[in-house]
């Protein structure tokens, strides 16, 4: 994800007449796709598994038992990784 920050030195407050310097700057906000994904696969088993204790599906409790079990494993592998970014971006 980039954010972008705008300067200007001189115009109205309703926008700029002529920009004279503009700077953009980008901040980059790293997090795995792994642990993205991960993410995602918690919440969806966490759905599965509650439509399952109310609907009284084994199956579905189950399997969003199982999603989630996937999407903490794939958290933990993206964590990992961005920590060893951190780690080497650091030295």
């Amino acid at each position: 994800m980039f954010l972008t920050f705008q300067l200007r030195t001189w115009g109205t407050p309703l926008g700029p007449k002529r920009c004279r310097h503009q700077a953009t700057i980008y901040l980059e906000t790293s997090m795995d796709r792994d642990r993205v994904k991960g993410m995602a696969d918690q919440a969806k088993g966490a759905a599965k598994e509650d439509a399952g204790k109310v609907t009284g599906d084994t199956k579905l409790k189950v399997e969003g038992k199982l999603d989630k079990a996937k999407g903490m494993a794939e958290s933990a592998v993206g964590g990992a990784k961005d920590k060893m970014r951190e780690l080497r971006d650091r030295k």
